[in-house]
């Protein structure tokens, strides 16, 4: 078995390094979803967050940082993960079809005036394409956190963040940022600046 050189740690590592100057051009983006997010709870809507495999588990952290806290005590606002109930989600999968496992859950549970935070790396899962289509069908915004590309998803939504990576892995850690910076913005909007 071959060993791990230090010096490759190094150059991963290195690569990484490029990542704050191609954000730079994502402010807008971000401070529009963060916007918008932060005017939907203060609305009294709910946020929707959905995504597969890793990007679930990214909904789900979104959801949590929301209804929990990121890095103030506050009230809880409403925001849930339609990733999160493997009861719907098996259910819907074998009595539809595994892409409307989002979509059919926007429609019991989604509402004018609530939003949805899509993520998908390549942008074209059709479960989470669907969920968009329902959500705007609905009348509620759609903001999107995907690759490049920004695929389907990021050319039908309200406003995409489009991580400038083409590598799976990149993108998702550009997206747990973005998430990040959203909870923060969102807690600075609806509770103020100060600590």
């Amino acid at each position: 078995m071959a060993g791990i050189e230090i010096e490759h740690v190094r150059a991963l590592i290195g690569t990484r390094n490029e990542t704050p100057q191609k954000l730079a051009g994502l402010a807008d983006s971000v401070h529009s979803i963060a916007v918008g997010v932060a005017d939907c709870l203060a609305a009294g809507g709910t946020v929707f967050a959905c995504g597969n495999g890793g990007s679930a588990t990214q909904a789900t952290h979104f959801s949590a940082e929301l209804v929990g806290r990121f890095k103030r005590d506050r009230t809880a606002l409403r925001a849930f993960s339609l990733s999160d109930n493997p009861a719907a989600i098996t259910a819907l999968a074998n009595d539809y079809d595994y892409n409307e496992i989002f979509a059919h859950q926007i429609q019991g549970l989604g509402s004018s005036g609530d939003c949805l935070l899509a993520l998908s790396t390549s942008g074209n899962s059709q479960n989470v394409v669907r969920a968009c289509r329902s959500a705007r069908e609905l009348g509620m915004r759609v903001f999107a956190l995907t690759g490049s590309g920004g695929g389907e998803i990021g050319s039908g939504c309200d406003v995409a963040v489009r991580v400038p990576f083409d590598d799976t892995a990149r993108v998702q850690e550009v997206h747990l940022m973005v998430i990040h910076l959203v909870c923060e913005l969102v807690e600075e909007k609806l509770f103020g600046s100060g600590g």
